[in-house]
Parts: C-alpha cells; sequence; structure tokens
C-alpha cells in the first residue's frame, strides 16, 4: 500500500511564546521539524518543542537553517561548502541535546528555506550538508525537495533519505518550488492543494505552473504550520489520504 509521511517545521518562535498551532499540529502529523536558533526558535522553544514532540509521539527532525534571524533563513546567503557543513553539523548537535535530555531520539534532519532551496540546485552545498549529517549520525534520515541535489548526494553518502513535496507550494517546470517572491508561488485555495497533494502521492507527479506535469517521488508531504487554517487543514488532508488508503506514517516506521 501507498504511505506518506506528513512533516511539519516547528518551534519557529523566540521566548515564552505559547506555539499554540505546534501542539495541535502534532495531533495530526508524523514528524517535526524543529528549528535549532539560527533561522529561528532558541533553548527554550527548543527544550518546549521537543517534549511536546516526545509526549506526541511524534518523529524528530533537526531544521537547520541560515544564520538568518531578521531574514527568517529565507534570503540567499553567500556561504560556501564549509561554512554550510559546520552551521548544519552544529544545528544539529544543538537538537540533539535536548532531544536526549528528553529521552527521545534525533530522526532526521530537514534544511530550512534559502539554504534547502540552494542546496537542491548547488552540488556543493549539496554534498556538504549530506556529509553533516552523515558524519553527526549516518542512522539519520536526510530530507530534501524531490529530485534534488541533495537528494542525490545523501544517496551517495548511503543515507537513508525523504523527498519531500509541498502542499501549498506552486512548482516550477524543472520540479523546483516557485520562489515566495512571486506571486503565485502560494497555494492559498484549499482545493487547489488538495488537489495536487493527491495527484503527487497517487500519482507521483505534479502540474508545473506552466501547465506541465512534472514526475517526481512523493515521500514526505510539508504542511506549514503558521496559516490561520493550518490546524484545519493538516486535519483534513489527513483525513483525506486515509479515506484513499494511504498510510499515514513516519519514513523508517512500521
Amino acid at each position: 500500500m501507498q504511505s506518506i509521511d506528513l512533516n511539519c517545521d516547528m518551534g519557529e518562535a523566540f521566548g515564552n511564546y505559547p506555539m499554540p498551532n505546534d501542539e495541535l499540529l502534532m495531533d495530526h502529523i508524523t514528524s517535526a521539524n524543529i528549528a535549532c536558533g539560527f533561522h529561528a526558535g532558541d533553548p527554550d522553544v527548543m527544550q518546549r518543542t521537543v517534549a511536546m514532540a516526545v509526549k506526541k509521539g511524534v518523529a524528530i527532525g533537526a531544521h537547520p537553517g541560515l544564520p538568518d534571524l531578521q531574514g527568517f533563513g529565507r534570503r540567499e546567503m553567500k556561504i560556501g561548502a564549509k561554512e554550510a557543513y559546520q552551521i548544519t553539523l552544529y544545528q544539529i548537535g544543538a537538537l540533539s541535546g535536548f532531544v536526549n535530555a528528553a529521552h527521545g531520539k534525533l530522526a532526521h534532519v530537514k534544511p530550512h528555506g534559502a539554504l534547502y532551496n540552494m542546496a537542491a540546485k548547488d552540488v556543493g552545498l549539496a554534498k556538504a550538508i549530506a556529509e553533516a549529517v552523515h558524519d553527526f549520525d549516518p542512522s539519520l534520515v536526510l530530507y530534501g525537495l524531490a529530485n534534488s541535489e541533495m537528494i542525490t548526494w545523501a544517496k551517495q553518502l548511503g543515507l537513508k533519505t525523504a523527498s519531500e513535496v509541498f502542499a501549498d507550494r506552486t512548482y516550477q517546470d524543472d520540479g523546483s518550488l516557485t520562489p515566495r517572491k512571486q506571486a503565485n508561488a502560494l497555494i492559498t485555495d484549499e482545493a487547489v492543494s488538495l488537489k495536487q497533494v493527491l495527484m503527487m502521492v497517487k500519482q507521483q507527479q505534479v502540474i508545473s505552473t506552466n501547465n506541465k506535469t512534472v514526475p517526481l517521488t512523493a515521500e514526505t508531504l510539508c504542511l506549514h504550520g503558521d496559516g490561520a487554517q493550518a490546524v484545519e487543514f493538516a486535519a483534513l488532508i489527513r483525513k483525506k489520504l486515509k479515506s484513499e488508503g494511504i498510510i499515514i506514517k513516519a519514513p523508517g516506521n512500521p
């Protein structure tokens, strides 16, 4: 039977913020990507988010980003492979400390924002990130954009991978995500988003903004948690997928 992981970026707050969406969303997802302090998050938020994931039985992943709090890690920065390796390894280590203290298990790594998109196409960055994950723990799963360089290099290093697709983002003809600065980057209509999700999961393809059919591998689906209806949409997606006979589970889970 077909299966899909539902992941969400979490812990992207600062200080004593209640993060209501995060806790509610964990009832509907199978994997949480927790910010590690560079693009968002701080020690208090990291600890609380890890605790929530452990309590809910959600797979925990590190969500390393560029050192850009003001730009939320979404602005491209000129970094080399050495720095990409270092900041990835540093952030995985930071989150791992909280996971170990909570008697949990770190399951995966998913780069954030501009770092993720840059490494999808840049061979040097992709290799560096994959090496950082491998050197920290070769049993970790690396999440990356379907058909991206990050997936390619992770596999070459022998890492387990999860090819990621997006419920609320549009695609270009080459399988890359439409840049957020473009007007048509986000899908705001739930029906349109749901249709795209079912096509990606069931048919392993997506329709680009130029109406081209693009083949892809869909192993994990990203649900963004910062929208007004994020929790309701996550519940809807999960319910619809299950009604189609699709198993919802984290990579590696039976």
